[in-house]
């Protein structure tokens, strides 16, 4: 649904937000289902899509420990 509402192939929101196309038909075609941490995302996205795929096209800086 959140995919469909935000117009996108199933490519191209894999491609946007990260993840694989396959594992986007897995999904909805019920062959599995997303694990915590993608729910999580999911929901993330559904909220805010353009802040993730902000999150996620800028480089990401290393933090010393």
């Amino acid at each position: 649904a959140i995919r469909k509402r935000l117009n996108l192939s199933q490519d191209r929101f894999a491609a946007r937000f990260g993840l694989s196309a396959a594992t986007v038909r897995d999904w909805e075609q019920k062959r599995r289902r997303p694990d915590r941490i993608a729910l999580n995302l999911l929901k993330v996205i559904d909220h805010a899509p353009e802040t993730v795929e902000r999150a996620l096209a800028s480089p990401q800086r290393e933090t010393a420990s």
